[in-house]
């Protein structure tokens, strides 16, 4: 009981817009390694497409208090990936680097506590900056998660960050395969190996595991027929053995409902096929604008609505991207001439050059 009542409190406590976002990650039976996730919000962040080179600044800053000074390293891998424009240096929330490592940030609010940065610390990253830093030093899930363990990462209360602080945690996934969330609870890092291969909101990673023992009874294949008494009463089509998979926009049942899917579909063969099946499993959470909505006390009422959708071919180094506006005409970025770039460049995502409809008889030019 006294758990339940924590975690209700705490949600309720969290009374921020909701960023209601997915992460899906498959591996194709060709071993290739697809990453995708939606972006649900319900402000215009200015996303923007970010570019960052091989050898690109990055300063690492620590707590005043802590008596740390702030050092300047360079990435060692370039970086391509999306960012919120709205925040000074539009911090990186998802990308991928030319060595197949794949990063997506979600909203944890209501549980994310950072670390405590002391004088006798060695590393330590501001959360602002954490996204880069990632992606930009390290290769793999291994060699991050062996860098995680003596790096502290915390947040700096007086940077302005938009319409909600940074309360995040992380997925990554590498093109091997591997992958893990980091989540910050308690001022304690908690990292965990990715088995739904699926990320959402708050609760945490931990919770959603045990969450999904309530859906047991799901299936793929449902009942065709039942006799009740002298009846042979048949089943009205096909689906059955869904009844009861959630249908709603919470964190859990977002949850439940990708990761179902992910583990129900056939295996793809390919990179293309895995990226049609994760794309498939993103339309189920997609949310259109209207249809998600909330109001905090007299405030106005506002929506959340998925503002993007990013899809990483993390084994080719592709990226597949569409706005709200742009859903029928995703975008596919071969990012090997990116990352062999030494400027960095930027663009708002919905201002990517996205393919245009074809005009009637074209469709059937040779």
């Amino acid at each position: 009981m006294l758990r339940a009542f924590l975690l209700s409190a705490a949600l309720i406590g969290a009374g921020l817009p909701a960023l209601a976002c997915t992460a899906v990650d498959m591996v194709a039976a060709d071993k290739s390694v697809i990453a995708g996730r939606t972006m649900e919000w319900a402000f215009d962040m200015k996303w923007t497409l970010v570019s960052l080179p091989k050898g690109t600044k990055l300063t690492l800053t620590a707590p005043q208090d802590s008596g740390l000074a702030a050092r300047d390293v360079e990435t060692l891998y370039p970086v391509v990936g999306v960012g919120a424009g709205v925040i000074k240096g539009t911090p990186v929330l998802e990308g991928q680097n030319s060595e197949g490592l794949g990063m997506s940030a979600n909203f944890l609010p209501g549980f994310t506590a950072y670390q405590k940065v002391t004088p006798q610390d060695k590393a330590a990253v501001e959360i602002l900056t954490f996204g880069a830093w990632t992606l930009g030093r390290f290769a793999n899930v291994k060699d991050l998660r062996a860098a995680l363990e003596t790096t502290r990462v915390w947040s700096d209360p007086e940077a302005d960050t938009g319409p909600a602080p940074p309360l995040l945690h992380f997925v990554f996934t590498d093109r091997s395969g591997a992958s893990i969330i980091v989540e910050y609870v308690n001022g304690q890092a908690q990292i965990s190996d990715n088995i739904a291969h699926v990320l959402t909101n708050a609760p945490t990673y931990d919770w959603h595991l045990l969450n999904v023992r309530n859906y047991l009874s799901l299936s793929t294949v449902g009942v065709s027929s039942r006799q009740i008494g002298s009846a042979d009463v048949t089943a009205i089509g096909q689906g059955g053995g869904m009844v009861g998979l959630p249908g709603d926009y919470t964190p859990p049942s977002r949850f439940v409902r990708a990761a179902f899917l992910r583990h129900g579909l056939t295996e793809p063969k390919t990179a293309a096929e895995a990226g049609e099946a994760v794309a498939h499993v993103l339309n189920t959470v997609d949310i259109p604008h209207g249809v998600a909505q909330s109001r905090e006390g007299d405030g106005p009422l506002i929506s959340d609505y998925t503002q993007w959708v990013a899809i990483k071919d993390l084994t080719h180094n592709r990226l597949t991207i569409a706005d709200y506006n742009h859903r029928l005409h995703y975008l596919a970025i071969d990012l090997d001439p990116i990352f062999a770039q030494t400027a960095p460049m930027s663009k708002l995502v919905g201002d990517l050059p996205y393919p245009a409809a074809v005009k009637g008889a074209e469709v059937f030019a040779p």
